[in-house]
């Protein structure tokens, strides 16, 4: 009774937007509970939200014999702990397995934790447009000051969909450099190219959720477009590729390519796949489905992985941003780790990150993971909050206390070399013409007027920048 009174008392102390704290179990940490609006998905495609509901969410504060002040490592100019270099300093970011822990490596050899935000880049919309040029005039001085705030407050890399330009520019004069990873759209660029793709909420659709992978141009087309790889090849701050974003890869893959008409390309290597294999349409199982859905993956990465190492093989691969299903076959995940260096998965409806889905990731792909997207949004932001998915919270402060939980379990898994947050600044409302995913809601660290949101970015701050301490006592405490 006494340990729950003091941890109820410290909550006091700290004004935090909740009432009680609840001691778990003694092989667990405290917890405190954070109301949260649920994203439901309808079969008629609308969604719609449920109505708040509190989850469990563990903090920084309440780690146990967590001393936050004697935890904190100088880090390299690339964010890496200087405590810890390896024998390989390769000049490049690589990965490699230590004991049972995967860690990232930086330039210079030491261990390296990435913490990324998505999305570095300034809005586009007359309303955004307006607001930068009041606050910074230029992009020279809101990418110095942009970089300073982000490494001020433990963030050591941008994720996709940045102002990748600016930020090698920046670079050349930055004490610190800024890493970066590039999205290069090699499926869907290839799509718009030949026709037949269409906008889904968040990424490009294919016909019949069938991606264009068996057309024999494809291969070509990689090889051609791989060669934008030159610019960025020798460059010591690019953290990785990913190749695409959020791509179809499905369990009733078999099925679907089978619905496409019969001189499509992707028709015929699926006909042709049954032949091989003895079966016909009415024969079709689920094992069939499984070890379908692992040939299109082979197919799809042994292309881009070969185009992409032939013009840069000093930077890794690091995936194509899993979405669904896909990371929950062993199958499919072997043969995607057979080719990466990293997966990348965007892991969203987890208020927790699931610590058995984390290892069967690293099992199975034999390889270590990202988690590229995830976010959540404040209803004390003022905006609408109904595009895209993730969770509504009552605060900003709220936001925080979510992403220190759900990072904490990141943190905890062994497999998890980092995370990419979705991401810099919030959808503007008035901008024309966007993704649908993207249209009024809270997402950003920052409004569309470039102002923090501070509460949020305490939280994110406090925990970012104790990353290399909390594997330490995680893996210290383990049990």
């Amino acid at each position: 009774m006494k340990q729950i009174i003091s941890i109820a008392l410290v909550v006091v102390l700290f004004g935090w937007n909740v009432t009680k704290v609840y001691a778990q179990n003694n092989t667990k940490e405290p917890f405190i509970l954070v109301d949260a609006k649920v994203k439901l998905y309808h079969k008629d495609g609308t969604r719609s939200y449920k109505d708040y509901q509190p989850f469990e969410t563990r903090t920084l504060e309440f780690l146990s014999d967590f001393d936050a002040e004697e935890r904190l490592p100088k880090l390299s100019k690339y964010g890496g702990d200087l405590r810890h270099q390896m024998d390989e300093a390769t000049g490049f970011f690589h990965v490699k397995k230590i004991g049972d822990r995967w860690w990232g490596i930086d330039p210079l050899g030491y261990k390296y934790f990435n913490a990324a935000l998505n999305g570095v880049t300034n809005g586009k919309s007359k309303r955004t447009k307006a607001a930068f040029a009041e606050k910074f005039g230029t992009k020279k001085k809101w990418i110095n000051e942009t970089v300073d705030m982000l490494q001020e407050n433990g963030f050591n890399c941008a994720g996709s969909w940045s102002d990748v330009e600016t930020i090698v520019e920046a670079n050349k004069t930055l004490e610190k450099p800024l890493p970066y990873t590039i999205i290069w759209n090699f499926m869907s660029s290839y799509g718009r190219k030949r026709g037949g793709t269409h906008q889904q909420p968040g990424h490009t659709g294919y016909p019949e959720d069938a991606i264009f992978v068996f057309d024999p141009e494809f291969e070509t087309f990689c090889d051609q477009h791989a060669k934008k790889l030159l610019k960025y090849k020798d460059d010591p701050n690019l953290f990785g590729h990913f190749s695409d974003n959020e791509m179809p890869f499905k369990f009733k893959a078999l099925d679907n390519y089978l619905k496409l008409p019969k001189d499509d390309f992707g028709y015929l290597a699926a006909s042709k796949w049954l032949v091989n294999h003895g079966i016909t349409k009415k024969q079709i199982t689920d094992e069939h489905r499984e070890l379908f859905m692992a040939f299109v993956a082979d197919k799809y990465f042994s292309v881009v992985s070969s185009a992409i190492k032939k013009y840069d093989p000093n930077h890794m691969y690091i995936g194509s941003r899993f979405y669904s299903s896909e990371r929950n076959h062993p199958e499919f995940m072997k043969t995607a780790g057979k080719y990466l260096d990293v997966i990348s998965i965007n892991y969203y409806n987890h208020w927790t990150p699931d610590f058995e889905d984390m290892r069967n990731w690293g099992k199975w792909a034999n390889k270590p993971f990202l988690v590229t997207e995830y976010y959540v949004k404040g209803e004390d932001s003022g905006m609408g909050n109904t595009s895209g998915a993730g969770w509504i919270v009552r605060t900003q402060e709220d936001r925080g206390l979510f992403y220190q939980n759900y990072n904490l379990a990141l943190i905890e898994s062994k497999n998890c070399v980092g995370w990419h947050y979705f991401k810099y600044q919030d959808n503007d409302p008035t901008a024309k013409g966007v993704d649908p995913s993207n249209v009024d809601a809270n997402k950003g660290i920052v409004s569309n007027e470039y102002e923090i949101w501070t509460p949020m970015m305490e939280k994110m701050k406090a925990l970012n920048i104790n990353i290399y301490g909390l594997i330490e006592y995680f893996d210290k405490n383990e049990k």
